[in-house]
């Protein structure tokens, strides 16, 4: 099992003192709060989607320091990724941690500096909130622009 130190480093202290992103969108496509019932982590985020990619993003963290460093990775990255990316993203994160999987590849790699969070359940809920977050956002904006295309298409 890993240990805590492993855990808590100075790498992650550097990631959640500089959390990108940390201003609100005033227009938003959507904005969604995951909350964790067991460590009582919020992330609240504001996403942007132009042509299949997010073109802005803002966030929210009041977490501890492993929700804090996810959500500074992922803000340091996800201008720019596709819907697939961040899909992919989310279950390799949960792969990760649940089944022992390899951590998300390309522009999320870094994510890997949580690999040992796996030995510890309590704490990948507050890894997790942001891909949650991303993952209802996502769903959201594109239940929205479905139902404004079969709209479009009634008229």
């Amino acid at each position: 099992m890993a240990d805590l130190n492993e855990i808590y480093n100075s790498k992650l202290l550097e990631l959640a003192a500089h959390i990108p992103h940390s201003e609100r969108l005033p227009a938003p496509d959507a904005t969604i709060t995951a909350h964790s019932k067991l460590c009582g982590s919020t992330v609240t985020i504001d996403v942007c989607m132009r042509d299949g990619r997010v073109s802005d993003y803002g966030q929210t963290v009041k977490a501890c320091l492993l929700g804090q460093a996810a959500c500074a990775i992922v803000g340091a990255n996800i201008v720019g990724a596709t819907v697939a990316e961040l899909r992919d993203a989310a279950v390799a994160m949960r792969r990760m941690l649940k089944e022992n999987g390899a951590p998300p590849q390309g522009r999320f790699a870094e994510l890997e500096i949580l690999e040992p969070v796996r030995h510890y359940k309590a704490r990948h809920g507050s890894v997790m909130l942001v891909f949650d977050a991303l993952e209802r956002a996502v769903d959201e904006i594109e239940a929205k622009r479905a139902g404004a295309r079969a709209d479009a298409a009634s008229a």
